[in-house]
């Protein structure tokens, strides 16, 4: 099928398989998925393995299992189907190869037979020649060995002879390269400053310039929504499109993502240094053989990832932060698009998941917070655990929190905030609990609001106030300061459980004071 007006939105995601992929790579497929959703249109996933010395088995399935709990989900692609596939390019080498025969008929691109050595050799001379940055251009490539410098006869003989060549294109010089970068403006760059670029590798394999190109006119591409790295690469590829006589599609070159200081693009080391993930789903660390856990296996919701990742290099323009995917949709523009690197914020991170889990219900979190907290939940009621997640949920950032955040609801606290029981915890004050515990054993409808009535009654008959009872019966029942409701707490573990925990503190908390 071939490029026509690029009336109809179609984006591609066009990841490498040669190795896991970064928040930033399924920053760039959100990207083109909101925009082709946005705009009625078409998004494609196309694997891009043509670097087959770098090629990693499994990295494709990481990229689909990624796309698919994202739910970022392509039209179009080799696990989903469609009319343009094949989808991977290391399946249309045919292609590839039938459109650089079409660039040397047309004399746009030439036969390179130059060794690994020739081309050492070259760098070498321009060195000596105090020219440390020679590249293989129009300056230098009739004194090499190629089919510009070579007779007809010579390259025939060359090419029938099975020896290894590639295939450049022929840069052509004196030119001005200007195309309109949807972010960035107009951008110029000079035909002399660019190279001839390898388009077919010696293993007949298409380098990365050549198949974006064909690919991108044969998938009817109407825009190349990819990380700014490639920006450079984009006049070459103006310049192929011009070689072909078809249209260029409307560029668009994202943001870095950039480290938490700022300085830098975000690595999987920062993610090792400061203790968070840089990619989607768990991977194995080659250097330490260790798999490690990723956004999802961390806990976080699908859609507060997506949330976050938009908001590294994108803002609504307005106060808005919390969104879902259907309303990223609505919202999404390529003018919102920001020309400044975005720095990771853990932190913000962080606090996107908090905000989308304090959206489910209880009942919603019940499993994947079994899930999360297995071995503290094994032998509790479903029933019992929705109402530990109702009484902590908005103190939750991950489903594993339940068990920091409610594990006294679970178990008894094994260790006393030793800090605050030598501050609120006073020995004279001993009888007061004792009295409270006969109270508690005589409360025959132990419910939440009658143990806070009858200890509330008990205050006011000794006039005491709350800070005489309440911290250290925090403390005894969870042993923390922090909380839902003590009244809340009691109900939940039960009378003889409260009367149980308030028998160990004093105990303890004796102990505690003489220390």
């Amino acid at each position: 099928m071939s490029n026509n007006n690029n009336t109809k939105v179609r984006v591609r995601f066009a990841p490498s398989p040669t190795g896991y992929l970064h928040i930033g790579g399924l920053r760039t497929a959100l990207y083109n998925y909101l925009f082709a959703k946005k705009n009625k249109g078409t998004f494609i996933l196309r694997i891009e393995d043509t670097d087959r010395a770098r090629y990693v088995a499994e990295a494709e399935n990481y990229i689909v299992n990624s796309l698919k709990w994202a739910a970022i989900l392509p039209d179009e692609g080799p696990a989903f189907g469609g009319d343009y596939g094949p989808y991977r390019q290391s399946e249309r080498k045919e292609i590839y190869l039938k459109h650089v025969e079409n660039l040397i008929e047309n004399k746009k691109a030439y036969y390179a037979f130059d060794s690994a050595e020739e081309l050492e050799q070259m760098r070498e001379n321009a060195k000596a020649a105090g020219n440390a940055h020679q590249q293989y251009n129009a300056s230098i490539r009739m004194k090499m060995n190629n089919s510009l410098s070579l007779s007809e006869a010579e390259t025939k003989a060359w090419l029938s002879s099975g020896k290894p060549y590639t295939v450049r294109f022929k840069m052509p010089t004196e030119e001005t390269i200007e195309f309109e970068d949807a972010v960035r403006g107009k951008v110029t760059f000079k035909s002399n400053e660019l190279d001839d670029k390898i388009l077919m590798k010696a293993d007949g394999m298409p380098t990365y310039h050549l198949a974006n190109i064909v690919d991108d006119h044969l998938m009817e591409i109407s825009h190349v929504i990819r990380g700014e790295e490639w920006l450079s690469s984009t006049p070459l590829h103006i310049m192929l499109y011009k070689a072909f006589a078809w249209q260029a599609p409307t560029f668009v070159h994202l943001p870095l993502i950039l480290k938490p200081n700022g300085k830098g693009k975000l690595s999987k080391r920062d993610g090792e240094q400061h203790g968070f993930p840089v990619f989607p789903l768990k991977w194995l660390n080659d250097e330490t053989n260790a798999e490690q856990p990723g956004f999802k296996e961390i806990g976080f919701l699908p859609n507060a990832f997506n949330n976050m990742i938009a908001f590294l290099g994108w803002n609504p323009g307005n106060e808005q932060e919390l969104f879902s995917i259907e309303e990223l949709v609505e919202s999404f523009s390529l003018e919102r698009i920001q020309k400044a690197g975005a720095r990771f914020d853990w932190e913000k991170a962080k606090w996107f998941n908090k905000e989308h889990l304090m959206k489910l219900t209880a009942k919603e979190m019940l499993q994947p917070v079994k899930t999360a907290n297995a071995k503290l939940l094994n032998h509790y009621e479903d029933e019992a655990i929705i109402a530990a997640i109702e009484m902590v949920k908005d103190r939750m950032t991950f489903y594993s929190d339940l068990e920091s955040q409610a594990g006294f609801l679970f178990a008894a606290p094994e260790s006393y905030d030793e800090k605050n029981v030598k501050k609120r915890y006073k020995l004279e004050n001993k009888v007061h609990f004792n009295n409270l515990i006969e109270i508690f054993e005589g409360l025959e409808n132990w419910k939440s609001a009658n143990i806070e009535a009858s200890l509330k009654s008990y205050l006011e008959q000794n006039e005491l106030g709350f800070g005489a009872v309440l911290p250290p019966l925090r403390i005894m029942l969870t042993g923390i300061m922090g909380g839902p409701s003590v009244f809340d707490i009691a109900d939940f573990i039960g009378k003889n459980e409260t009367i149980n925990r308030i028998n160990i503190g004093l105990q303890q908390f004796e102990k505690l004071k003489a220390s």
